[in-house]
């Protein structure tokens, strides 16, 4: 019996020594795994690094700042890097922007035009700001700041120049008040789809007149998104011809507002957080806003009024990402193609996203027995040709402007002539 003992507790420690051997070679082969990994890893990482150095460098900074890689879809919901209007600043003894000279760290304070939590366009301001975290590890953070919380929307570019935010994400229609050849790259009436504004700024020469434009006003400024169409406006009666225009108190903007008021309406220029109110107290008779996500955030379908479509003063806009040009300047080549990248990947989820949303937005103003009207034909005519007579004035008195319109025009027939080629 004790014989028989010795052999079984021979046996597994026979066993458990055999197990011990075992696990220790698993132990170190995974460790061999581990450091080939990881220096197979170290040696991709360097030359996808190097390839995108080589990259950046064979490319001219006008192309390569508006070419466009995707970026996974889901943004934040805003944090505390949101500072909302009327936050206490963090104390600082100069301008915001600012490095960590140990780490090599950047910290942008970046002014949004545009409410973070509202359907789009805010949530475009969130996805970039992630973006740029993301893509630099960590080393170059945006802290987000809400419309109005260092100065008003429409004096964004001077806060910019002045230093009291870095940058600024917007639209070119407030920088367009001061150079209205702006005015090509957003709310151009009867302009470019989406699609086709993204095609001229980078495939034209689109990406270059919209760098100097902005180079006049002391930014450098990227395509940072492009925002969809726009809904035609809210509005108190029904219209059936431009004659039911006359005498209307309307809030239209730039050349679309020059458009209404040559068939007698009277248009009223308010803030965007003017309008809902106006509308509410009978201030004014219609107004045209946003897109229909925008539109349903800010409760536009309480007031009872009839939503006109399509919004033919304003196809679609561009979203631009710009800091005073000195600035930028200073920042390595690799921060500047960091932001640049992170812009071009903006634009990608804005065109996804914006048509999912608009779709969504109108299946709840119908479940809401929001009215919705098409224009007229004879009224869309009537629109189309007026504001064909208020794009060339503006353009006989100011050759910027004509130069500008005419060089996009001339680059959309070939991609409009492709698309009734091929579209079935």
């Amino acid at each position: 019996m004790m014989h028989l003992k010795a052999t079984i507790f021979g046996c597994q420690q026979s066993v458990r020594n055999r197990r011990r051997i075992w696990t220790q070679g698993v132990a170190r082969r995974r460790r061999a795994a581990g450091s080939s990994v990881r220096l197979l890893s170290t040696r991709l990482v360097g030359s996808f690094a190097m390839a995108m150095a080589l990259l950046i460098a064979a490319v001219p900074g006008d192309v390569f700042a508006q070419q466009d890689p995707s970026l996974p879809s889901a943004g934040p919901s805003p944090t505390s890097d949101t500072v909302k209007e009327g936050d206490a600043p963090a104390p600082s003894a100069g301008p915001s922007q600012g490095s960590d000279a140990d780490h090599g760290r950047l910290r942008l304070r970046m002014q949004t035009a545009f409410n973070p939590g509202i359907s789009v366009l805010g949530e475009a301001a969130r996805q970039f700001v992630t973006a740029v975290k993301a893509m630099s590890a960590g080393t170059v953070s945006v802290k987000l700041l809400e419309a109005g919380a260092k100065a008003p929307t429409s004096e964004l570019l001077e806060a910019v120049l002045r230093g009291d935010v870095d940058a600024a994400f917007t639209s070119p229609s407030y920088a367009a008040t001061k150079v209205p050849a702006l005015q090509v790259f957003a709310s151009l009436p009867f302009g470019p789809t989406p699609e086709e504004y993204v095609a001229w700024m980078i495939g034209g020469e689109g990406g270059r007149f919209h760098r100097e434009l902005y180079e006049k006003l002391g930014v450098h400024a990227v395509m940072c998104g492009v925002a969809g169409s726009e809904a035609g406006g809210w509005f108190r009666n029904e219209m059936r011809s431009v004659a039911d225009l006359k005498g209307l108190r309307v809030r239209y903007a730039g050349l679309a507002g020059e458009v209404l008021a040559r068939f007698g309406a009277e248009i009223v220029t308010l803030s965007p957080g003017e309008v809902f109110y106006k509308l509410q107290q009978g201030k004014i008779d219609a107004a045209e806003f946003s897109m229909p996500s925008v539109d349903r955030a800010l409760g536009f379908d309480k007031l009872s009024l009839i939503y006109y479509f399509p919004g033919w003063h304003q196809p679609a806009s561009l979203v631009d990402f710009y800091m005073r040009k000195d600035k930028w300047d200073e920042l390595p080549p690799e921060r500047r193609a960091l932001i640049e990248t992170a812009c071009r990947a903006n634009v990608t989820w804005m065109l996804a996203r914006a048509p999912v949303e608009q779709a969504r937005a109108m299946e709840y103003f119908r479940k809401q027995g929001v009215t919705i009207r098409v224009w007229p034909a004879s009224v869309m005519e009537a629109f189309r040709e007026t504001s064909s007579d208020v794009l060339r004035e503006q353009a006989e008195k100011d050759p910027e402007f004509r130069l500008v319109l005419d060089d996009l025009r001339q680059f959309l027939d070939g991609p409009r002539a492709w698309k009734r080629l091929v579209r079935p």
